[in-house]
């Protein structure tokens, strides 16, 4: 078994546990169907109808995903240098900082953080001499004690992605045991352990009070992997406060829509597995075999994709008119529209028709339909 290909390739981590409900799965089953208001006589944040576009990642065409048509897009598919990174533990894969934003400060904006590995040395003979003292740096890798996912979010990370933030308010903490049984029930090695946590806070940026929803996975492996520790399938989704549930189906539907190359993920594999060998033999750590990759995203998939589950987050399996393919999709809007490009335009108007709007210009749009029970 390999080490990076089981949780470098962030796209991976999203297809297999989608129900880690960011952006948010809470918001979106508290959402009355079809409502988009945030207060009564308050604006609509969200257009009717809503045009969703194909986006593919630029620098290795690594996966897809829908984005609302003239949003903006921020970063993609990126390695780490070990010789400026002191190590190559984080080195052996590729990782994504990614972002999708609807302006340019990003004040409504769905966005992946990279995986990285730390170590916490307290356990190990130099460590306990004092040599590699938290924050610094052993083999690629800061050192620091293993935290739970919640101080993670909100001592580690969100300090360094939100400099501006001031008047922090922690709004919610939300452990996720669920979500952290799932992926200890397919930790490739015994003592493997970890924890999943959704924290909400509130905040002023350039004058604007945001609400951001922030999650991830800690994954401590403990002695059996020599201390190592990392985060893992770490989302941020934030909007002004009172707008944050009506884009919180925007969102959902952006999230959900990732698909990876599957030609990309094949030579990732590859190439990853060969820049294991040297970091196997220094962590000791193990990592699944590239079938069981393919299965376990099957074997969540299908576990997820049941009526309860559907009804609990206020989303919805719909039919795509061309491929047949089955697309889960949040379901605040009455009418969904794709084309043979993929594009998919959502409305609650029944009188609207894509195949009329100038705007758009297409007149290849075909309805979705629920997948029959």
């Amino acid at each position: 078994m390999k080490m990076e290909s089981r949780c470098s390739c962030w796209i991976v981590g999203s297809l297999l546990l989608v129900d880690l409900l960011i952006f948010p799965g809470d918001a979106i089953a508290a959402e009355k169907r079809g409502a988009t208001t945030t207060k009564v006589g308050a604006p609509l944040p969200v257009p009717d109808p809503l045009v969703f576009v194909q986006y593919t990642e630029p620098k290795e065409r690594a996966f897809s995903l829908l984005i609302p048509k003239g949003w903006r897009t921020e970063g993609g598919v990126f390695y780490v240098d070990p010789n400026t990174a002191g190590g190559a533990a984080n080195s052996t894969g590729p990782k994504v900082s990614f972002s999708v934003r609807k302006d340019d400060p990003g004040t409504v904006m769905l966005q992946w953080l990279p995986d990285y590995y730390y170590i916490d040395m307290r356990f190990s003979p130099a460590g306990q001499m004092g040599l590699f003292p938290p924050g610094s740096r052993y083999n690629g890798m800061v050192v620091a004690p293993c935290p739970q996912a919640k101080d993670f979010l909100l001592q580690i990370v969100f300090p360094q992605v939100r400099p501006r933030a001031q008047s922090l308010e922690v709004v919610a903490v939300k452990p996720m045991p669920g979500v952290a049984q799932q992926f200890a029930q397919a930790a490739p090695l015994p003592g493997f352990q970890y924890d999943a946590a959704m924290v909400t806070v509130s905040y002023l940026e350039n004058g604007v009070r945001l609400q951001e929803q922030m999650f991830t996975v800690i994954e401590n492996m403990g002695q059996a992997g020599a201390g190592l520790w990392q985060n893992r399938q770490t989302v941020f989704a934030r909007a002004p406060i009172d707008e944050f549930k009506g884009w919180a189906q925007v969102g959902s539907m952006i999230y959900y829509s990732v698909k990876i190359n599957p030609q990309w993920l094949h030579a990732v594999i590859q190439a990853t597995d060969q820049r294991n060998q040297t970091v196997l033999r220094t962590q000791k750590t193990v990592q699944q075999l590239d079938s069981e990759i393919v299965a376990h995203r099957q074997r969540i998939n299908a576990e997820i994709r049941h009526d309860g589950y559907l009804t609990l987050t206020g989303q919805e399996d719909y039919t795509n008119p061309y491929t047949g393919e089955t697309e889960i999709r949040p379901d605040g809007w009455k009418y969904h529209w794709q084309n043979a490009s993929g594009e998919v335009i959502v409305s609650n108007n029944g009188n609207y028709d894509p195949n009329h709007d100038v705007y758009v210009n297409r007149t290849d749009f075909k309805r979705s339909a629920v997948r029959p029970r």
